[in-house]
């Protein structure tokens, strides 16, 4: 009885000492996500194996193909400056006769080996941004292809979902058209070549980007 006694004390003792353990153990993670450095500081860099570009295109007025382009890289500068290269050369159909004529007629990759995306974000509009937050942010950016350029207004989505990693997508697909970039008629060349009675000339865009902290 009085080993019991003695035990008893020393049980309790040991219990609490295990649960404030405990307690610290899982503040942990708090006080790691506190100590992230701001998305600010530093340069950031496409993480290709992350991201995705693709867009739909739609023939005969009915039929909806998806497209994507499978090589992109980019930055964004501690300034906010940011850049995205999209290899046209990449541009994947799912059909190889269809590729070699968007490589070839369409965007004339010899020549013309990419597309360009630049923009100017505001840094103090991300500063406050914390691992696992998301925010919306108005874009403005300007697009490249084969030396004609347009500017493009979104919306996009960027969620830290790291201390050294964010995503960026588009709140809703962006809207490109051939008016925009003087490609009427490389779009009225590749319809002859498929004897297509029709491709519509815009088609809308989607992406999923995943920057990592250089």
């Amino acid at each position: 009885m009085t080993n019991l006694r003695l035990l008893a004390p020393l049980a309790a003792a040991l219990a609490l000492g295990l649960a404030a353990c405990a307690g610290k153990e899982a503040e942990a993670p708090k006080d790691d996500v506190a100590e992230a450095a701001p998305v600010t500081e530093g340069a950031w860099t496409l993480d290709p194996a992350g991201s995705r570009l693709s867009y739909v295109s739609i023939k005969a007025g009915e039929i909806a193909e998806a497209n994507r382009f499978e090589k992109l890289s980019g930055t964004v500068a501690a300034d906010g400056t940011a850049s995205l290269d999209i290899d046209l050369a990449s541009v994947n159909t799912g059909v190889d006769i269809r590729n070699e004529r968007m490589r070839e007629i369409f965007f004339a990759v010899a020549e013309n080996p990419k597309a360009t995306i630049t923009a100017k974000l505001d840094p103090a509009g991300f500063a406050g941004l914390a691992v696992g937050q998301s925010l919306t942010r108005p874009l403005k950016a300007s697009v490249t292809i084969k030396g004609a350029s347009a500017d493009i207004d979104t919306e996009v989505l960027v969620t830290r979902v790291g201390a050294d990693r964010v995503t960026v997508v588009p709140t809703a697909p962006v809207i490109i058209s051939t008016d925009m970039f003087g490609l009427t008629d490389e779009l009225g060349e590749l319809r002859a070549l498929a004897q297509l009675p029709s491709i519509t000339p815009a088609v809308p865009v989607t992406f999923s980007l995943s920057f990592t902290r250089s």
